[in-house]
C-alpha cells in the first residue's frame, strides 16, 4: 500500500500546496502571453498551427497561407511539374570527306535500273578491303520468310554444324560452355529434344534449328550442303518490314552481282516490294528499280 499522508485543513502544509498552484498557474499564464495558435480552415481541431511568440508579419504571411490552402481544397490541388531541365544538344554525326564526296554522285530523287546501280556502287565505294555487298528492302507487311540458293553465293564461306543423335551431345556440351564454331545448325528431328537445353545460348543468336527455315530435316546432310553451296534463309525484322540480305562481294562481276539480286527479289515476289536499296560496306544506299 502506498503512503497515506495526512494534513489538517487550514493547517500550514494546506497554505503550502495552495501557494505552489498559485505559482504554477502564474507561469502558465506567462507562457502563454508569447503564445497565438493559428486555426487553418479545413483543419481539425487538434490539427492547429501554434507560433510561439510570432510577429505579425509573420501572421499575415500565415493567414494568407490558410486562404491558399481554403483556394487548394475549392479547386483542387494542381500538381505544377517541374521545369525539364534543358535537354542535352544531340551530337551531330558528320560523315567523312570521302563519304560527302560519293553522295554528291548520286541523285536522290532517281530510282535506278539495276545495271546502273551496280556501275555507280563501284565509284562510291571508297574502302581499300572487298567490301560486302547488300539489299535493303521494305516490304508491304512483316513476316515474310524464305529461302534462296543465290547462283554465285554470298561470297563468305558459310559454317554449317550437324546435329543429330551421334554428336548432340558432345555439340551440347560445347555449345553450354560458349563454344560456338558454326554459322548455321542443322539438325536431325531426335537431337532437337537435346538442343533444346542450349536454346538460350542458341535463340539470340538465331541458330536455333527450326522448321520454317528448313534446318530440321530427316536428311540434314543433304540440307547443309545446300547451305554451303550458298543458299540463304531471308527474313523480314521482328518489328519491322525491312529485309536485310547480303548479294555477295564488290570483287564479284556485275552480272554475278546482277544475278543474285534478281533471284532474291523473285524469291520475296515483286508485289511484296515497296523500295529497294543497293549499298556496299560503309557507302551511301542507291534506291534501285524492282527489274
Amino acid at each position: 500500500m502506498g503512503k497515506i499522508r495526512i494534513t489538517t485543513i487550514g493547517g500550514e502544509e494546506e497554505v503550502k500546496l495552495h501557494e505552489k498552484r498559485k505559482v504554477q498557474r502564474v507561469e502558465k499564464k506567462k507562457r502563454e502571453v508569447g503564445e497565438k495558435k493559428v486555426h487553418i480552415p479545413g483543419m481539425k481541431g487538434g490539427e492547429r498551427v501554434k507560433q510561439v511568440g510570432a510577429s505579425e508579419e509573420e501572421m499575415e504571411k500565415l493567414i494568407a497561407l490558410a486562404r491558399e490552402v481554403e483556394k487548394d481544397q475549392a479547386e483542387g490541388i494542381k500538381i505544377v511539374p517541374e521545369e525539364k531541365k534543358a535537354k542535352k544538344k544531340k551530337k551531330v554525326k558528320l560523315r567523312g570527306k570521302n563519304y560527302q564526296a560519293a553522295l554528291l554522285k548520286l541523285d536522290h530523287q532517281k530510282k535506278y535500273s539495276v545495271s546502273e546501280s551496280l556501275s555507280l556502287l563501284r565509284q562510291v565505294s571508297y574502302t581499300n578491303f572487298d567490301a560486302t555487298v547488300e539489299l535493303h528492302i521494305n516490304t508491304v507487311e512483316k513476316g515474310l520468310r524464305g529461302s534462296i540458293s543465290l547462283p554465285h553465293g554470298t561470297g563468305k564461306k558459310v559454317r554449317v554444324a550437324i546435329a543429330d543423335e551421334s554428336n548432340v551431345d558432345k555439340l551440347v556440351e560445347e555449345i553450354s560452355r560458349g563454344k560456338i564454331n558454326f554459322d548455321v545448325l542443322v539438325s536431325h528431328p531426335n537431337a532437337v529434344p537435346k538442343l533444346a537445353r542450349v536454346a538460350k545460348f542458341l535463340g539470340p543468336k538465331g541458330l536455333m534449328p527450326n522448321p520454317k527455315n528448313g534446318t530440321i530435316s530427316e536428311t540434314p546432310e543433304k540440307v547443309a550442303k545446300k547451305l554451303e553451296a550458298g543458299e540463304v534463309n531471308w527474313k523480314t525484322e521482328a518489328q519491322y518490314p525491312i529485309i536485310h540480305q547480303i548479294v555477295g562481294k564488290l570483287s564479284f562481276k556485275d552480272n554475278q552481282l546482277s544475278e543474285n539480286i534478281e533471284e532474291l527479289i523473285k524469291s520475296i515476289g515483286f508485289n511484296k516490294i515497296k523500295n529497294i536499296t543497293l549499298k556496299s560496306t560503309m557507302s551511301p544506299g542507291i534506291k534501285i528499280l524492282a527489274e
